[in-house]
Protein backbone atom coordinates (compact mmCIF):
# COMPACT_ATOMS: atom_id res chain seq x y z
CA UNK A 1 0.00 0.00 0.00
CA UNK A 2 0.74 3.46 -0.54
CA UNK A 3 1.67 6.07 2.27
CA UNK A 4 -1.24 7.89 1.69
CA UNK A 5 -3.67 4.90 1.48
CA UNK A 6 -2.22 3.67 4.53
CA UNK A 7 -3.41 7.16 6.43
CA UNK A 8 -7.09 6.94 4.75
CA UNK A 9 -7.22 3.46 5.94
CA UNK A 10 -6.19 4.20 9.37
CA UNK A 11 -8.57 7.54 9.69
CA UNK A 12 -11.45 5.62 8.60
CA UNK A 13 -10.86 3.20 11.18
CA UNK A 14 -10.08 5.40 13.81
CA UNK A 15 -12.32 7.76 12.85
CA UNK A 16 -15.45 5.17 13.09
CA UNK A 17 -14.25 4.37 16.92
CA UNK A 18 -14.07 7.89 17.79
CA UNK A 19 -17.42 8.35 16.57
CA UNK A 20 -18.64 4.76 18.56
CA UNK A 21 -18.99 3.09 15.34
CA UNK A 22 -16.68 0.41 16.34
CA UNK A 23 -15.09 -0.65 19.66
CA UNK A 24 -11.66 -0.84 19.15
CA UNK A 25 -9.01 -0.68 16.43
CA UNK A 26 -6.64 -3.42 16.67
CA UNK A 27 -8.43 -5.55 14.05
CA UNK A 28 -10.70 -3.72 12.13
CA UNK A 29 -14.33 -5.01 11.75
CA UNK A 30 -13.45 -8.80 12.22
CA UNK A 31 -15.80 -10.12 15.16
CA UNK A 32 -12.98 -11.80 16.79
CA UNK A 33 -11.61 -8.25 17.52
CA UNK A 34 -13.60 -7.85 20.67
CA UNK A 35 -11.17 -10.72 22.23
CA UNK A 36 -8.17 -8.96 21.42
CA UNK A 37 -6.37 -5.83 23.94
CA UNK A 38 -2.79 -4.61 23.71
CA UNK A 39 -3.08 -2.06 25.88
CA UNK A 40 -2.36 -1.91 29.84
CA UNK A 41 -4.91 -0.27 32.33
CA UNK A 42 -4.25 2.95 33.18
CA UNK A 43 -6.73 2.70 36.12
CA UNK A 44 -4.60 3.05 39.29
CA UNK A 45 -2.60 6.09 37.18
CA UNK A 46 -3.44 9.59 38.53
CA UNK A 47 -5.31 11.91 35.96
CA UNK A 48 -7.13 9.16 34.13
CA UNK A 49 -10.20 9.78 32.74
CA UNK A 50 -11.97 6.78 31.33
CA UNK A 51 -14.29 8.96 29.03
CA UNK A 52 -10.83 9.52 26.97
CA UNK A 53 -9.72 5.98 26.69
CA UNK A 54 -10.79 4.25 24.21
CA UNK A 55 -8.53 0.98 25.11
CA UNK A 56 -5.85 1.50 21.49
CA UNK A 57 -2.97 1.78 23.49
CA UNK A 58 -0.10 -0.70 23.98
CA UNK A 59 1.70 0.34 27.25
CA UNK A 60 1.95 3.13 29.70
CA UNK A 61 4.58 5.75 28.41
CA UNK A 62 3.49 8.63 30.41
CA UNK A 63 4.75 6.29 33.40
CA UNK A 64 8.79 6.71 32.69
CA UNK A 65 8.36 10.29 30.77
CA UNK A 66 10.02 11.80 33.85
CA UNK A 67 7.34 14.83 33.22
CA UNK A 68 7.90 17.41 35.74
CA UNK A 69 5.99 20.09 36.92
CA UNK A 70 6.11 23.12 34.40
CA UNK A 71 7.05 21.13 31.27
CA UNK A 72 5.24 21.30 27.94
CA UNK A 73 4.80 17.59 26.61
CA UNK A 74 3.25 16.77 23.32
CA UNK A 75 1.21 13.41 22.89
CA UNK A 76 2.00 12.21 19.22
CA UNK A 77 -1.15 10.40 18.05
CA UNK A 78 -3.73 11.70 20.52
CA UNK A 79 -6.52 10.08 19.64
CA UNK A 80 -9.69 11.16 22.99
CA UNK A 81 -7.14 12.64 25.00
CA UNK A 82 -6.02 10.02 27.41
CA UNK A 83 -2.46 10.47 27.79
CA UNK A 84 -2.81 13.97 27.26
CA UNK A 85 -4.79 14.46 30.39
CA UNK A 86 -2.61 12.05 32.27
CA UNK A 87 0.04 14.32 31.85
CA UNK A 88 -1.66 17.50 32.58
CA UNK A 89 -2.31 16.08 36.29
CA UNK A 90 2.04 16.21 35.96
CA UNK A 91 2.89 19.10 34.60
CA UNK A 92 -0.08 21.39 36.44
CA UNK A 93 -1.48 24.64 35.80
CA UNK A 94 2.05 25.83 35.00
CA UNK A 95 2.38 23.22 32.32
CA UNK A 96 1.41 22.66 28.87
CA UNK A 97 0.16 19.39 26.88
CA UNK A 98 -0.16 19.57 23.03
CA UNK A 99 -2.06 16.61 21.25
CA UNK A 100 -1.56 15.95 17.92
CA UNK A 101 -3.46 13.16 15.68
CA UNK A 102 -4.65 13.43 12.27
CA UNK A 103 -7.97 11.89 12.15
CA UNK A 104 -10.64 15.05 12.56
CA UNK A 105 -13.23 12.97 14.93
CA UNK A 106 -10.75 12.24 17.27
CA UNK A 107 -9.38 15.78 17.70
CA UNK A 108 -13.17 16.71 17.89
CA UNK A 109 -13.97 14.19 20.98
CA UNK A 110 -10.95 15.26 22.49
CA UNK A 111 -11.54 18.89 22.27
CA UNK A 112 -14.89 17.63 23.70
CA UNK A 113 -13.49 15.68 26.68
CA UNK A 114 -11.02 18.95 27.56
CA UNK A 115 -14.05 21.21 27.59
CA UNK A 116 -16.02 19.07 30.49
CA UNK A 117 -12.48 19.47 32.18
CA UNK A 118 -11.95 22.95 31.55
CA UNK A 119 -8.32 22.72 31.12
CA UNK A 120 -6.74 25.79 29.72
CA UNK A 121 -3.69 24.52 29.44
CA UNK A 122 -4.57 22.05 26.98
CA UNK A 123 -4.97 21.76 22.80
CA UNK A 124 -5.56 19.52 20.14
CA UNK A 125 -3.88 19.95 16.61
CA UNK A 126 -4.91 18.33 13.90
CA UNK A 127 -1.67 16.96 12.09
CA UNK A 128 0.44 14.52 11.05
CA UNK A 129 2.81 13.38 12.81
CA UNK A 130 5.74 12.87 9.42
CA UNK A 131 4.88 16.64 9.19
CA UNK A 132 3.72 18.63 12.46
CA UNK A 133 3.91 21.92 10.63
CA UNK A 134 2.11 24.00 13.15
CA UNK A 135 4.71 22.75 15.97
CA UNK A 136 7.63 25.02 16.24
CA UNK A 137 11.06 24.12 16.19
CA UNK A 138 12.48 23.15 20.41
CA UNK A 139 8.96 23.47 22.15
CA UNK A 140 8.55 20.41 24.05
CA UNK A 141 10.10 19.07 26.71
CA UNK A 142 9.03 15.61 26.36
CA UNK A 143 7.39 13.63 23.88
CA UNK A 144 5.23 10.63 24.60
CA UNK A 145 3.22 8.16 22.19
CA UNK A 146 1.35 5.50 23.05
CA UNK A 147 0.79 2.77 19.95
CA UNK A 148 1.10 5.00 16.78
CA UNK A 149 4.54 5.15 15.72
CA UNK A 150 3.94 1.79 13.94
CA UNK A 151 0.96 2.72 12.51
CA UNK A 152 3.17 5.94 10.11
CA UNK A 153 4.32 5.05 7.19
CA UNK A 154 7.67 7.07 7.18
CA UNK A 155 8.74 6.69 10.54
CA UNK A 156 12.35 7.84 9.73
CA UNK A 157 10.82 11.38 9.36
CA UNK A 158 8.42 10.83 12.05
CA UNK A 159 11.21 10.38 14.47
CA UNK A 160 13.15 13.53 12.83
CA UNK A 161 10.21 15.60 13.33
CA UNK A 162 9.95 14.63 16.82
CA UNK A 163 14.18 15.10 17.25
CA UNK A 164 13.00 18.62 16.10
CA UNK A 165 9.99 20.05 18.16
CA UNK A 166 11.65 18.71 21.36
CA UNK A 167 14.21 21.15 23.49
CA UNK A 168 17.60 20.68 23.77
CA UNK A 169 17.90 17.74 26.97
CA UNK A 170 14.58 17.28 26.13
CA UNK A 171 13.59 13.19 25.73
CA UNK A 172 10.70 10.96 24.36
CA UNK A 173 8.57 8.06 25.82
CA UNK A 174 6.98 5.95 23.55
CA UNK A 175 4.90 2.54 23.52
CA UNK A 176 4.56 0.95 20.53
CA UNK A 177 4.52 -2.24 18.61
CA UNK A 178 7.22 -3.84 17.18
CA UNK A 179 8.54 -7.42 16.28
CA UNK A 180 11.54 -9.97 16.05
CA UNK A 181 12.18 -12.77 13.39
CA UNK A 182 9.80 -12.84 10.61
CA UNK A 183 5.90 -12.36 10.42
CA UNK A 184 4.05 -14.41 8.01
CA UNK A 185 3.46 -11.90 4.99
CA UNK A 186 -0.20 -11.99 5.15
CA UNK A 187 -0.18 -10.36 8.47
CA UNK A 188 2.22 -7.56 7.67
CA UNK A 189 0.50 -6.30 4.40
CA UNK A 190 -3.35 -7.02 5.15
CA UNK A 191 -4.57 -3.46 5.29
CA UNK A 192 -7.25 -4.05 7.87
CA UNK A 193 -4.56 -5.16 10.51
CA UNK A 194 -2.68 -2.51 9.41
CA UNK A 195 -5.03 -0.04 10.98
CA UNK A 196 -4.98 -2.25 13.94
CA UNK A 197 -1.39 -2.24 15.38
CA UNK A 198 0.29 -4.93 13.99
CA UNK A 199 1.00 -4.52 10.11
CA UNK A 200 2.53 -1.51 10.44
CA UNK A 201 5.14 -2.83 12.87
CA UNK A 202 8.88 -2.74 12.48
CA UNK A 203 11.55 -5.45 13.07
CA UNK A 204 12.91 -4.09 16.17
CA UNK A 205 16.42 -3.86 16.13
CA UNK A 206 15.36 -1.93 12.83
CA UNK A 207 13.04 0.39 15.14
CA UNK A 208 15.97 1.34 16.99
CA UNK A 209 18.07 2.21 14.03
CA UNK A 210 15.59 4.74 13.07
CA UNK A 211 15.81 6.44 16.42
CA UNK A 212 19.21 6.45 16.50
CA UNK A 213 19.47 7.60 12.81
CA UNK A 214 17.73 10.26 13.78
CA UNK A 215 20.18 11.60 16.35
CA UNK A 216 19.19 10.05 19.83
CA UNK A 217 21.17 9.28 22.24
CA UNK A 218 20.77 6.96 25.83
CA UNK A 219 18.02 4.75 24.01
CA UNK A 220 16.78 2.27 26.40
CA UNK A 221 14.04 -0.19 26.29
CA UNK A 222 12.25 0.34 29.68
CA UNK A 223 9.42 -2.00 29.12
CA UNK A 224 8.70 -5.44 26.88
CA UNK A 225 6.08 -7.57 26.54
CA UNK A 226 5.45 -9.98 24.46
CA UNK A 227 1.61 -9.62 22.49
CA UNK A 228 -0.31 -13.08 22.31
CA UNK A 229 -2.70 -12.80 19.61
CA UNK A 230 -5.55 -15.70 20.00
CA UNK A 231 -5.74 -18.43 17.24
CA UNK A 232 -9.15 -17.43 15.95
CA UNK A 233 -7.67 -13.77 14.80
CA UNK A 234 -4.54 -15.10 13.36
CA UNK A 235 -6.83 -17.53 11.30
CA UNK A 236 -8.42 -15.02 9.78
CA UNK A 237 -5.03 -14.29 7.85
CA UNK A 238 -2.93 -17.73 7.60
CA UNK A 239 -3.91 -21.11 7.16
CA UNK A 240 -3.47 -23.84 9.90
CA UNK A 241 0.19 -24.98 8.70
CA UNK A 242 1.37 -21.20 8.53
CA UNK A 243 -0.17 -20.98 12.15
CA UNK A 244 1.86 -23.91 13.28
CA UNK A 245 4.95 -22.91 11.47
CA UNK A 246 4.37 -19.19 13.23
CA UNK A 247 4.12 -20.67 16.71
CA UNK A 248 6.97 -22.96 16.44
CA UNK A 249 8.90 -20.57 15.25
CA UNK A 250 10.75 -17.55 17.51
CA UNK A 251 9.50 -15.10 16.18
CA UNK A 252 6.86 -12.84 17.63
CA UNK A 253 5.09 -9.39 18.30
CA UNK A 254 6.21 -7.33 21.17
CA UNK A 255 4.87 -4.24 22.96
CA UNK A 256 7.77 -2.24 24.14
CA UNK A 257 8.49 1.31 25.84
CA UNK A 258 11.13 3.26 24.52
CA UNK A 259 13.65 6.26 26.52
CA UNK A 260 16.02 8.39 24.70
CA UNK A 261 17.55 11.72 25.09
CA UNK A 262 17.79 14.78 22.92
CA UNK A 263 21.53 15.95 24.37
CA UNK A 264 22.03 19.54 24.86
CA UNK A 265 25.05 20.99 22.27
CA UNK A 266 28.35 19.92 23.30
CA UNK A 267 27.53 16.97 25.85
CA UNK A 268 29.91 14.91 25.66
CA UNK A 269 29.46 11.02 24.27
CA UNK A 270 31.11 8.06 23.32
CA UNK A 271 29.33 7.50 19.47
CA UNK A 272 30.69 3.84 19.37
CA UNK A 273 28.10 2.46 21.65
CA UNK A 274 26.23 5.60 22.84
CA UNK A 275 27.40 5.32 26.51
CA UNK A 276 26.02 9.27 27.12
CA UNK A 277 27.44 11.21 30.26
CA UNK A 278 25.86 12.06 33.24
CA UNK A 279 23.73 8.92 32.79
CA UNK A 280 23.92 5.24 34.97
CA UNK A 281 25.33 2.37 33.00
CA UNK A 282 24.61 -1.68 33.25
CA UNK A 283 27.57 -1.20 35.89
CA UNK A 284 25.70 1.26 38.22
CA UNK A 285 28.35 3.83 37.47
CA UNK A 286 28.23 7.22 35.88
CA UNK A 287 30.21 8.53 33.25
CA UNK A 288 31.51 12.02 33.11
CA UNK A 289 33.04 14.30 30.13
CA UNK A 290 36.55 14.09 30.41
CA UNK A 291 38.58 14.90 26.67
CA UNK A 292 38.77 15.90 23.40
CA UNK A 293 40.83 14.00 20.85
CA UNK A 294 42.41 16.28 18.25
CA UNK A 295 39.21 15.33 15.90
CA UNK A 296 37.20 16.72 18.41
CA UNK A 297 35.06 13.83 19.53
CA UNK A 298 33.87 13.57 22.97
CA UNK A 299 35.02 11.11 25.27
CA UNK A 300 33.18 9.41 28.11
CA UNK A 301 34.97 7.76 31.07
CA UNK A 302 34.05 7.22 34.69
Amino acid sequence: MKADEIKNQVKKSYGEIAKGKTQTGCCGDTACCETTTMQESYEHIEGYQKEADLALGCGLPTEIANIKIGDTVIDLGSGAGNDVFVARSIVGETGKVIGIDMTPEMVVRAIENNKKLGYQNVGFILGDIEEMTDVPNNIADVVVSNCVMNLVPNKEKAFLEIHRVLKEGGHFSISDIVYVGQLPENILEVAEMYAGCVSGASEKSAYLGIIKSAGFKNIQIKKERLITLPDELLLVYLSQEELELFKASSSGIYSITIYADKLEQGTCCDSSDDICCGVENKEGTTTSCCQKSSKQTNFCCN
